[in-house]
């Protein structure tokens, strides 16, 4: 009676042992090895957490600040001249059905100072602007110290600066003085820096009639604010330039400033882009490291796959050992850089005051990439160490 001979097979747990013992004999250099493909996945995953992170606190700060705001500044004529909006031209927009409310400010000519001991050339890089007393309302605007011009105060020589302009003149409170002209005018507030009017920041701002009285200003208008609702953007900006000024339209500029935020958002999308090249380009060097690391296991242990071919061992269980410990290997280095590409991304996000977010399904490519990245790092090795034949391998103990 005859029996046929089989070879043993392997169960999964007695191959996942035998590859881990083939790592743990080799330490330091699985560490390393495991640190390239670490790096890539980290980078990989941070990158895509923090463009996340950045784009969720964007669209949050848009839903907050509202993507209804038109501006319509003016422009010049077709001869190069400076075009003047009309003196009603908020009265005008107002008259705009969906329109929910309108304002504006004007450039006026003053030099401002921090006293009158500054020469009047040096003017810190502050201009100033007659502002409405409902503009602060209109864009969302809040004010950091102090107050805002009151009705009383838009008549009197008093301001409200900017963030960036309290900064360069060193004003840090209400009660100071700064020079306009040769008007000495009283700081009744600062104001937080606005995001969809980053123009105002760097402003000294009074009240128009104060203008008119004390700076010479024609009330013209510069730029009109408006607010519509959100669904009639875009029929309110069509029609806006010729409410203002009717048959002279192509000299009004209309604007939508979150529009500035989005491109914000688009260029952070290609930086991204980038930044995930860098990261492919890692986790490829670190692949690189994984297949050396396994070519050079498979030479020193040459007599230790002579000896357990001469047991008996077939050639797909020591290309299966191998693998197993390039797969190991790789996974090792995966879910250590997603920890750490999580870590990075939810400590960055604090920083900045972010809500970190980790797509989950960055974690589960990163950790996709890197079984790839073993399957193909160690495919060679693993079938070159199965072509050893056993005597010569014994041989060269």
């Amino acid at each position: 009676m005859t029996h046929d001979l089989r070879p043993a097979r392997l169960s999964s747990r007695d191959i996942l042992r035998v590859g881990a013992v083939g790592l743990r004999a080799r330490r330091a250099r699985v560490v390393l090895s495991a640190l390239g493909i670490a790096l890539g996945i980290a980078t990989m995953v941070a990158v895509v957490g923090l463009s996340e992170s950045s784009r969720a606190d964007l669209m949050a700060r848009l839903d907050r600040l509202g993507t209804n705001l038109l501006t319509a500044e003016a422009g010049k004529d077709p001869t190069g001249r400076p075009v003047k909006l009309p003196k009603n031209a908020v009265a005008m927009v107002e008259r705009i059905g969906p329109v929910q409310r309108a304002t504006a400010s004007a450039d006026i000519d003053a030099r401002i100072r921090r006293s009158d001991v500054v020469p009047e050339e040096r003017t810190a890089g502050v201009t100033a602007q007659a502002v409405r007393g409902d503009l602060l309302a209109a864009l969302g605007g809040e004010v950091a110290v102090g107050g805002w011009l009151t009705p009383a105060g838009e008549r009197l020589p008093t301001t409200v600066l900017g963030a960036v302009a309290a900064r360069r003149l060193g004003i840090t409170g209400p009660g100071e003085t700064i020079m306009m002209n040769d008007t000495r005018v009283a700081v009744v507030g600062i104001l937080d820096p606005i995001e969809l009017a980053p123009g105002l920041d760097r402003v000294a701002m009074v009240g128009f009639p104060a203008a008119e009285r004390y700076f010479g200003f024609d009330g013209h208008p510069t730029t009109v604010f408006e607010r519509s609702t959100d669904d009639s953007v875009m029929d309110v900006r069509a029609v806006l330039a010729r409410s203002i000024s009717p048959g002279d339209e192509a000299a009004i500029k209309i604007s939508r400033p979150s529009d500035a935020l989005a491109a914000k958002a688009a260029t952070d999308e290609g930086l991204t882009t980038l930044m995930l090249g860098l990261g492919a380009v890692a986790l490829l060097v670190g692949g690189v490291g994984v297949a050396n690391t396994m070519v050079v296991s498979v030479l020193e242990r040459r007599q230790e796959i002579g000896l357990r071919r001469s047991l008996g061992a077939t050639r797909g269980a020591i290309r299966l050992q191998f693998l197993t410990e390039s797969l190991l290997l790789s996974a090792l280095g995966g879910a250590t850089g997603a920890l750490l590409g999580a870590a990075a991304t939810y400590g960055f996000a604090r920083v900045q005051g972010w809500t970190a977010v980790v797509p989950p399904w960055s974690l589960a490519g990163g950790l996709g990439a890197t079984l790839l990245i073993g399957v193909t790092a160690g495919l060679y090795p693993a079938i070159r160490a199965s072509r050893v034949h056993p005597t010569v391998a014994l041989n060269s103990i």
